[in-house]
């Protein structure tokens, strides 16, 4: 396998962790889910920064967002596969 654009932690995640630089909307990444060794592919809707995150499944307005096998917050909006997940479209389950 090539080297990650993103990582997961978790199978079933619903996000994955952006690890490289110049991430562009239509471009093709290759992430590593990190307890089961597997490789997954997810076409970005956005561009995503590097340490920003990407959705690996549509996620429904006042879905649950899970990372670590734990859900850490709900969008509030619906996000697709694909899309750029940061604070303008969830909201933390701490605050």
């Amino acid at each position: 396998m090539k080297e990650p654009d993103f990582i997961v932690h978790q199978k079933g995640d619903t996000l994955g962790i952006v690890v490289v630089e110049g991430v562009r909307a239509g471009q093709v990444l290759t992430g590593w889910v990190k307890d089961t060794d597997e490789s997954v592919e997810v076409r970005v809707l956005a561009d995503v920064p590097l340490g920003h995150k990407v959705s690996l499944d549509k996620i429904a307005k006042d879905g649950v967002v899970i990372e670590y096998g734990n859900p850490v917050g709900r969008a509030v909006e619906d996000i697709p596969l694909g899309g750029y997940v940061h604070f303008h479209n969830i909201k933390s389950r701490r605050w």
